[in-house]
């Protein structure tokens, strides 16, 4: 049985680095949010893609692994853009980009 790729044409862009910013894997969404550095990112460095502070921020996240999660607004789009690191087999590897648009407006529910 062939292994399905989902994340490919996931709605969301997911973007992976290594533990120095090396861009190693980019799904369809991310590639099309990040068209204007290059067609294939792949191989580059994700901080040359970001704009300060985040350029900073991420600078900071590569070198000590964090969780960072936020929402922007650009050309009329609302984001919510998480940032979290990764691992295989404990050892830290890089970290994971998802970005993915959202309503100004959202329902938010405290569950019990």
């Amino acid at each position: 049985m062939q292994k399905k790729c989902w994340i490919k044409e996931f709605e969301s862009g997911v973007t992976v680095c290594d533990k120095t910013g090396i861009i190693l894997e980019m799904n369809d969404k991310a590639m099309k949010t990040f068209e204007k550095y290059g067609k294939d990112l792949i191989g580059t460095n994700l901080i040359d893609c970001h704009p300060e502070p985040a350029k900073s921020k991420l600078k900071e996240m590569l070198i000590n692994p964090a969780t960072h999660s936020y929402t922007i607004e650009k050309n009329g789009i609302k984001k919510l853009i998480y940032q979290a690191p990764w691992y295989d087999s404990g050892e830290y590897g890089g970290l994971v980009e998802i970005s993915m648009e959202i309503p100004f407006q959202m329902p938010h529910y405290i569950r019990k």
